[in-house]
């Protein structure tokens, strides 16, 4: 069988992001969107997800290029003390957390916090991911996933692009295209550590190469080559207006660009859309079937 998640990153992001998730919703086409703790438009999103509860929503959990819920004080290594906000690029997160420049305790205690957030809001979230897919990384993965378990969250984005997806994405650049194939040698620590810590996942990531050029060709393309298997379409769809020329996205355009594809996209004999807490109801089913 031929599953499919199709996810919206950066859900609260700005209020024209939060209409195309719920469009994109009510026309059977997204089936889950992970929501940032601290966004311009949050607060709206949650109200979107207790009005929309065939909408799985989970946490998008941020460290880098953007604001945490918990005070800077409480975070030295995490958030620069005289702007009050995350590293402002991935690339110099990752440096620092290859130098032991961050702390995993204030990884875990900062992710906590946003789950925390966002639980406070009335909300019952069906998994975790993270902005910019930090999680890829063992030294973030691990705080996380206790996070999660501590927060009672029991499934996490599998942020791997398997091989055929990969294939399946001519329009992709190269930088980005090595990129991925190079950060691949990080899954087989990524399912352990996630089957260790007895959270469900995907069998991969589909998308995530296509950030920033995922249009309807891509999409057709990707889908066309889906093999059987339960996988995570990684999307941002959304409306470029001048919120989200505020917002602090290299993503504007693009957004357009992905909720025109996605409106194509519908379950069919052949494919089943589903959302994170139905793969969380059947590890738990598989786990009793193993106890008893």
């Amino acid at each position: 069988m031929k599953r499919l998640i199709v996810n919206a990153d950066d859900f609260g992001l700005t209020a024209g992001v939060n209409r195309a998730i719920v469009e994109l919703h009510r026309q059977l086409a997204l089936t889950s969107a992970t929501l940032m703790a601290v966004a311009q438009a949050t607060r709206q999103a949650a109200d979107i997800a207790h009005q929309t509860p065939s909408l799985g929503v989970g946490c998008h959990v941020v460290l880098v290029d953007g604001e945490p819920v918990l005070p800077p004080a409480q975070l030295p290594t995490l958030v620069d003390q005289a702007t009050g906000r995350f590293r402002p690029t991935l690339g110099k997160f990752v440096q620092d957390l290859f130098l032991n420049r961050i702390r995993p305790s204030e990884i875990e205690a900062e992710a906590s916090a946003q789950i925390a957030r966002l639980r406070s809001l009335g909300l019952s979230l069906t998994h975790v991911d993270t902005h910019k897919h930090t999680h890829m990384f063992p030294r973030v993965l691990a705080p996380l996933l206790r996070a999660a378990g501590n927060q009672g969250i029991h499934a996490i984005r599998n942020p791997f692009e398997a091989s055929w997806s990969l294939a399946a994405t001519p329009g992709a650049p190269f930088l980005r295209r090595t990129q991925v194939h190079i950060l691949n040698r990080f899954q087989p620590t990524f399912r352990k550590l996630v089957a260790q810590a007895q959270l469900a996942t995907t069998d991969g990531a589909v998308g995530v190469l296509a950030t920033g050029t995922l249009d309807a060709r891509t999409l057709h393309s990707l889908l066309q080559a889906l093999p059987n298997g339960t996988w995570e379409l990684v999307t941002h769809p959304g409306y470029n207006d001048a919120d989200l020329a505020n917002a602090r996205t290299r993503l504007l355009s693009a957004r357009e660009t992905e909720r025109e594809a996605l409106q194509s996209l519908s379950a069919n004999a052949e494919l089943q859309l589903i959302h994170f807490g139905q793969l969380h109801s059947e590890l738990n089913s598989h786990l009793n079937s193993s106890i008893s």
